[in-house]
């Protein structure tokens, strides 16, 4: 790992994820980095616990294309029931299967994040998680609420800080790793790694 002075020019960061979400919670930082969206294959592999397969999709998404001088910071969020992962789903019909398993319930949020230096100066990770209770949901709630369209590309099929926040009546754990970056987590790895989150604001 690097040993890099608070003071030093940081690197580039580069956030391996498309996610609207995750962009959102650097911007409302004042930070500034560059988007490089990366696709690997979500799919669990035989007998993969969910924190070892989200930390590892982390680590993938992390190392599949970083350039010199780049910090590239990735992340992965699931949704985790009955010890089953919930992914994003696939349609309208997958999205209110989903919310009707989660009504009523408490689950589990997991996020994987992973963050590594070029130049080979260190590769840090984590996993943070939340726990995450659903109220009771009427079939016409459930239907009111795919038909909005939000559920379609969220893991789980709701977004909490969207209008997925009406069906949640209980939250333990970081709201930001239930949105989808873990805020704490990523200033801790930032730290691992001999810099600080807000030495990328606005340079």
């Amino acid at each position: 790992m690097t040993s890099s002075p608070m003071n030093d020019t940081p690197p580039t960061l580069i956030l391996a994820s498309g996610s609207p979400r995750r962009r959102e919670l650097l911007a409302g930082l004042g930070v500034e980095f560059t988007v490089r969206p990366v696709q690997v294959d979500e799919s669990a592999l035989p007998g993969e616990a969910p924190a070892d397969h989200v930390l590892r999709l982390a680590r993938e998404k992390s190392q599949a294309r970083i350039g010199p001088r780049e910090l590239v910071l990735a992340a992965d969020t699931i949704v985790v029931i009955d010890g089953e992962i919930l992914g994003k789903p696939s349609d309208a019909a997958t999205a209110r299967e989903m919310l009707r398993r989660l009504a009523g319930r408490r689950h589990n949020v997991l996020t994987g994040v992973s963050l590594i230096l070029a130049e080979s100066k260190g590769q840090v990770d984590g996993v943070a998680s939340s726990e995450v209770s659903i109220g009771d949901l009427s079939d016409e709630e459930i239907r009111w609420y795919v038909d909005t369209g939000e559920p379609l590309d969220k893991a789980g099929s709701y977004a909490i800080q969207g209008l997925g926040a009406l069906l949640v009546t209980e939250m333990v754990g970081n709201y930001t790793n239930v949105v989808g970056l873990p805020l704490p987590l990523t200033q801790q790895l930032f730290r691992r790694l001999g810099y600080d989150l807000l030495q990328f604001r606005n340079r």
